[in-house]
């Protein structure tokens, strides 16, 4: 067979391969490559076997578990700056950190029995000025006494005429209006009942109460007072109709404690197992107290003998309103996650099995029913993106108002609060504004927005001594107080 003549490509191939194992056999990388695999296999096979001690074993510790971290703010818990060194905190010094060390040796809130006032304060400076002003105000308040001439009778109400219509167009929110007196969510805010002084209460999810001084601007503390007497979520505020320097408040915790500013103390006035949802007062009988605890229980608290007088089951789930009317205090309104809402004559409950007057039924949960200042009329608001209106001689007619009232989980419930007169209902939205619902039209009217509004106002309370003050609250701990010029 011929031999095969080679390609120009094949020849170069061929002269580059001898050119590189000339150049490999002059460094001796090849018996170099030799020495590294033999040394290896000597490894391998055990030839060059290191005998070095190895060290004790050490016991095996206990595992730790896996600890998922969350914040405050998921807990629950107000922020805490006290585990911040000196240097992580350009506000702190020895001053800072006395304090901080006087705090861990406050009285816990969830003690049985009377708190002081100095140890349930967590605000900054002195509470004294705000004492001094609890202190000074006549015992008799300002609030109308209502005249019971339709007591004697069932539900029927007489309709009375007032002069506390506002008007809408003039009500502005300034900025000097606005302040964060807490940090949480707000679950109920309250005005003062008094003309000389402009002072709004609010209650938080931690279990802070807080007392805001409008009127004190450019003030050191800016007018704001906090506390914390409880250890939950508060459910109300009341101010003692015939001494307003003595304040309940109700809680989560099942806690009723009674604020005296001439003690300086947070008395413990009644303890629960039950969670305590909602708390009222009768207008003509200020030494009882009605509150909604459990699933459906109302409970009345006498201050006369220091005791609950009266137990009745009359929902299926939590009560979260009371509200009693202010024409015939004996018919009283309840509000329920059971989906209803109900009217009762306090004369005709009975213990065993309580017999309501009237049930009105949402399709969801129930988050408040109240009466409006003539007592002729009813408002609730529901989940179910309602708000339902009761009038007539009986209550025996209703109809619905479409609004949405899906707040979502951080922020409380909506719940529509009567202004001044029968003339509108006042619930805000999730659009940052305030919706104002006509009696007359069945809708709403006007929204009030402004830009000074940067969160969703969820709680509101009119001013019972000045028309056109509006109080809203919201999930940040913010209070915007609206005025009518």
């Amino acid at each position: 067979m011929a031999t095969q003549k080679l390609t120009e490509y094949e020849i170069k191939r061929l002269e580059n391969i001898r050119r590189n194992d000339e150049m490999l056999a002059a460094l001796q990388l090849h018996a170099k490559a030799s020495l590294l695999s033999n040394a290896s296999k000597r490894q391998r096979d055990g030839s060059a076997k290191s005998y070095k001690v190895s060290p004790a074993k050490k016991p095996k510790e206990t595992e730790t578990p896996t600890v998922i971290r969350r914040s405050l703010r998921t807990r629950g818990m107000p922020p805490d700056s006290n585990c911040l060194d000196a240097d992580s905190n350009e506000n702190s010094d020895k001053t800072t950190l006395n304090q901080a060390s006087i705090s861990r040796e406050k009285t816990s809130p969830c003690v049985l029995g009377p708190l002081k006032m100095r140890d349930a304060y967590d605000g900054t400076g002195s509470d004294r000025a705000f004492i001094d002003t609890l202190l000074s105000f006549e015992r008799e308040t300002e609030i109308g006494k209502v005249k019971s001439d339709n007591l004697n009778c069932g539900i029927k109400i007489e309709k009375r005429e007032f002069e506390g219509r506002v008007d809408l167009e003039s009500m502005s929110l300034e900025p000097e209006n606005i302040a964060r007196i807490m940090p949480g969510r707000i679950m109920t805010v309250r005005f003062l009942p008094q003309s000389d002084v402009n002072i709004v209460a609010a209650g938080n999810k931690l279990g802070n109460v807080a007392f805001w001084n409008v009127d004190s601007k450019g003030e050191k503390d800016n007018g704001i007072f906090l506390y914390r007497p409880h250890t939950g979520p508060i459910s109300g505020i009341l101010f003692q109709q015939s001494c307003l320097s003595k304040i309940f408040t109700s809680c989560y915790d099942g806690y009723l404690r009674l604020m005296d500013a001439e003690k300086e103390v947070f008395n413990l006035v009644h303890s629960c197992d039950d969670a305590i949802f909602c708390l009222s007062q009768h207008p003509n009988d200020v030494k009882s107290l009605y509150f909604g605890e459990g699933r459906g229980g109302l409970s009345v608290w006498d201050d006369r003998t220091g005791s609950v007088s009266s137990q009745w089951t009359l929902h299926e789930d939590r009560i979260n309103t009371i509200d009693f009317n202010p024409q015939n205090p004996n018919i009283m309104a309840t509000s329920s996650s059971d989906a209803t809402v109900c009217l009762w004559d306090l004369r005709k409950v009975d213990a065993g099995k309580p017999k309501s007057l009237k049930i009105v039924n949402h399709e969801r949960a129930v988050h408040s029913a109240y009466f409006s200042p003539s007592g002729s009329s009813l408002a609730s608001t529901s989940f179910d993106d309602t708000i339902g209106i009761l009038s007539g001689v009986n209550f025996e007619d209703t109809s619905r108002v479409q609004h949405s009232n899906q707040t979502g989980r951080w922020i409380s419930s909506f719940r529509a609060t009567w202004g001044w007169d029968d003339s509108f209902v006042y619930v805000g939205n999730m659009k940052r504004g305030v919706d104002i619902i006509s009696l007359d039209q069945r809708r709403v009217i006007k929204t009030l927005q402004s830009p000074h509004m940067t969160a969703i106002p969820c709680r509101f309370h009119a001013h019972p001594c000045r028309v056109g003050m509006l109080a809203g609250a919201t999930a940040g701990g913010q209070v915007y107080i609206w005025t009518s010029s």
